[in-house]
């Protein structure tokens, strides 16, 4: 049984020792020998059995303490800079900040028991190895619904610090691309160093069709990886060079995207970051989901989905990030329709042009059908720059085109413009004249994967 210590904390604190270090440098020779990529399942015998092992109770118990003790209606400032403690066997699992991530997983829609059983259910993790340059270790839910990326103290402290604003651009834009954190933990095990964890919603969720997955910087520097070979299994993340000669193609969306990158882009301008990536992954739509004629019935239930919602990440009685639509609810507007005009039906890509942005990259002013007919919520929904959701898990990162299903998110959001980074950009200005490489100022590097976007949709 795990005691739980409530205090308040000024913020995490970071430890070392060297039997973790050499055991990563190990780790890190081993992937250079064996040149691994992809997923692999952590059994008793790999490597991160044991964090994992501890990972999956811990995460069990913090969310039971949520369950027990469910968040405020409002936030307050206690609750960003609350950490919890609790204490199991072989090891102290550290939460902090618990009530605003379980805001916002209430505001995404999910419940505290589906995201307790998709992190402790009896299923191992994987681990995800990449071709990425980070450090960091990956993991995701054997569902593969949640990714978990161990973190360094300073990352941890920055999403801390801008967690408030975080959350608030959420508030203001509810269908944001940027990748929704759901929680930030600390493992303390005797003896061995602090690990510090962050969980996140995958964007590319479900992956069981994905065909190609990208990593866009919008540069060109160190931006090739070699596909994986005909029919291999290994799943390899692509990179800029890899998408030249391709386009995201999404017809009446396109404004809607660029309009949202733009928006998430200045954001992370304003922080001062650089060097996140836009996730694009794509897979064919098969025949019966392309050019679908939606039910009156359908259009409610997404029109639903996407505007009267589940409530806002800082306040529970105001409506604004989108959830799934109860089964009680489809059931009861399927038969209001079959007993009304449920034989009427209209084709997506109207709906679409009707919900979503004009041609001209900015919301249109012409008045959305469904549920939407009120001029202040009409206002609010293009303010917002809301979309109609698709009828899909993960929604908010799954856009719909003719022919294909894209997924896409904004990740790793942690690198700041400091003294160093400057520093890096004159070196790479000497060392790839003439070039495009990562490390740019925050406003060039929002220009231009903006302009990438731009270049790369139609």
């Amino acid at each position: 049984m795990s005691q739980t210590e409530m205090e308040m904390s000024a913020g995490p604190a970071g430890g070392a020792q060297r039997t973790g270090t050499v055991k990563r440098k190990m780790w890190g020779g081993l992937r250079q020998q064996w040149k691994l990529l992809g997923l692999f399942e952590i059994d008793q015998q790999h490597e991160f059995y044991s964090l994992t092992s501890m990972m999956k109770e811990g995460l069990s118990a913090a969310v039971q303490n949520t369950i027990d003790n469910p968040p405020p209606d409002e936030l307050s400032e206690d609750d960003y800079r609350l950490e919890v403690t609790q204490i199991h066997e072989d090891f102290r699992m550290e939460t902090f900040a618990g009530p605003v991530f379980a805001s916002l997983r209430r505001s995404l829609g999910m419940t505290e028991k589906e995201y307790q059983h998709s992190l402790s259910d009896e299923g191992s993790y994987l681990q995800f190895i990449s071709n990425s340059k980070s450090k960091a270790d990956f993991f995701l839910t054997n569902d593969k619904r949640f990714f978990l990326k161990t973190q360094n103290k300073r990352e941890v402290q920055f999403l801390l610090s801008n967690l408030r604003i975080y959350m608030e651009h959420l508030e203001k834009y509810p269908h944001s691309l940027l990748v929704k954190f759901l929680g930030v933990h600390r493992i303390k095990i005797p003896h061995r160093r602090k690990k510090y964890f962050i969980v996140m919603q995958s964007v590319f969720y479900p992956d069981d069709r994905i065909n190609a997955r990208y990593d866009i910087k919008g540069c060109e520097v160190s931006r090739w990886t070699d596909p994986a070979q005909e029919g291999s299994q290994v799943i390899v993340v692509l990179k800029d060079l890899n998408f030249e000669g391709q386009y995201i193609t999404l017809d009446q969306h396109r404004p809607w995207l660029l309009r949202q990158v733009e928006i998430d882009t200045s954001f992370l301008q304003r922080l001062n970051v650089l060097d996140y990536s836009l996730l694009v992954a794509h897979q064919p739509l098969h025949q019966d989901e392309r050019h679908q004629c939606l039910s009156f019935a359908t259009l409610i239930m997404r029109t639903k989905k996407s505007v009267i919602t589940c409530s806002s990440p800082t306040h529970a009685g105001m409506p604004t990030v989108p959830g799934a639509v109860p089964e009680e609810d489809s059931a009861l507007l399927i038969s209001e329709m079959d007993a009304g005009t449920g034989s009427c039906s209209v084709t997506e890509s109207r709906v679409g042009s009707d919900l979503g942005s004009a041609p001209s990259g900015r919301p249109c002013t012409e008045q959305p059908v469904g549920t939407v007919t009120d001029s202040m919520e009409l206002r609010d929904f293009q303010a917002q720059n809301r979309r109609l959701l698709p009828n899909f898990r993960n929604p908010l990162h799954v856009i719909d085109g003719p022919e294909h299903r894209y997924f896409v998110g904004i990740i790793d959001i942690f690198t700041v413009y400091s003294f160093k980074k400057r520093l890096e950009h004159w070196w790479k200005r000497l060392r790839h004249p003439g070039q495009a490489f990562s490390t740019v100022s925050p406003p060039a590097y929002c220009h231009r994967l903006c302009q990438w976007v731009q270049d790369h949709t139609r």
